[in-house]
């Protein structure tokens, strides 16, 4: 067991470019504040806050930062000032991260935290995540030390510029990191209630689980976010108290495969996803190379099977018989050290190739508050024990 830093909560970056474009008539960030909640998944007694221009083209100044406790609102309690080396501002290079200095913030599993930068020059390229489900501000000015939210502020449409925070907790821990699409992400869930599925689990007491998931992403290939394969170093092993891995993605590399891409409802939309068909012998290769660059860090590795989507615009008879080879190979060939079986939670008794009705947001794709709670409460805790 870890006995130092681990992740509490996480966000993958990405390019503002290659995501769903949450930004596109944003204003430009430049001499503002902007505030974010994020809530930790396990809770200790000192704080460090991740920021990234990961993907920017140019540097990044944080003029001033903040972290403390989310008010309902947008306001923020007992908040400490964050310093980079000991100095109160810092310039991130293009395509680098920046972790804050410690800060003393006994803070309890499943807290709220409010996060305040301010940018008093220009951001030209945005790292971000997009879309996101906890409501954050933009307030004009250097506005990290106001405990209420300004009258002036608005709503920022994505996470910008914050990937993660890490805790020094009071005991020894360790952190499970999933990694995935749109259904780890959280899509189709209420915002501002944290009904993701790993932050459901969270809520149950598994500890230390951390949500990397990118909606639209992709094992094998880039379209939506950089693929898992590209990104899981960065995302998941470099993770600090890593402990579990739980790889949850591969439906878009079938459904994207298989849709046809000339004509139908999704011509416009599969122009984000470059590259070839991939085989259902390509995405178990790329889950073969997952495990194995986990356990050369000592990791274990859990999958889950991929759940159904027929109803949903991303359906083809083709993508189905895939889905079902993948699931098959999941569960029976032994290449992880345990298998959690969304497909048997989702699916519909009557018509499997379906979500069963009260568990999809109305999309037969995504989940609703219901869906993700039940792949959450189907997860046995002491899996990561």
């Amino acid at each position: 067991m870890n006995i130092g830093w681990v992740r509490s909560w996480g966000a993958s970056p990405q390019s503002a470019h290659d995501g769903l474009g949450s930004l596109d008539d944003h204003p430009p960030l430049a001499g503002v504040t902007l505030r974010q909640v994020v809530r930790l998944s396990g809770g200790g007694h000192r704080v460090r806050v991740r920021f990234t221009n990961e993907f920017g083209t140019a540097p990044v100044t944080i003029g001033a930062a903040r972290v403390g406790f989310a008010v309902p609102g947008g306001g923020v309690r007992d908040a400490r000032v964050l310093t980079f080396s000991g100095a109160p501002s810092v310039t991130v290079p293009a395509g680098a991260p920046v972790p804050s200095d410690p800060v003393e913030l006994p803070a309890a599993a499943l807290s709220e935290l409010s996060i305040s930068l301010y940018l008093p020059e220009r951001v030209e390229t945005v790292t971000c995540h997009d879309p996101v489900l906890d409501t954050g501000w933009t307030i004009p000015g250097d506005a990290v030390a106001a405990p209420a939210l300004p009258g002036d502020a608005s709503i920022l449409p994505v996470r910008a510029l914050l990937s993660a925070v890490d805790v020094l907790p009071d005991e020894p821990g360790s952190a499970v990191v999933v990694v995935g699409d749109s259904r780890t992400d959280g899509a189709g869930s209420t915002p501002d209630t944290h009904h993701s599925w790993p932050e459901l689990l969270a809520a149950r007491g598994a500890g230390f689980v951390v949500n990397q998931g990118i909606s639209g992403n992709r094992m094998l290939n880039d379209g939506v976010g950089t693929s898992v394969l590209a990104r899981f170093d960065r995302d998941v092993l470099a993770t600090p108290g890593l402990g579990w891995v739980v790889v949850s993605v591969g439906g878009n590399d079938i459904a994207i495969s298989c849709a046809p891409r000339d004509d139908g409802p999704l011509a416009d939309f599969l122009k984000m996803f470059p590259g070839g068909p991939m085989t259902t012998d390509d995405v178990i290769a790329g889950y073969r190379q997952l495990v194995a660059r986990a356990r050369e860090r000592g990791v274990r590795v859990c999958a889950t099977t991929i759940a159904p989507f027929e109803g949903s615009e991303a359906y083809t008879p083709e993508a189905e018989l895939a889905r079902q080879v993948v699931n098959e190979w999941i569960r029976t060939a032994g290449a992880f050290d345990a298998v959690l079986d969304f497909d048997a939670v989702w699916r519909d008794p009557r018509h499997p190739s379906r979500i069963r009705a009260e568990f999809h947001s109305g999309d037969h794709l995504h989940g609703s508050d219901a869906g993700y709670r039940a792949l959450a409460d189907s997860v046995d805790l002491s899996l990561f024990d």
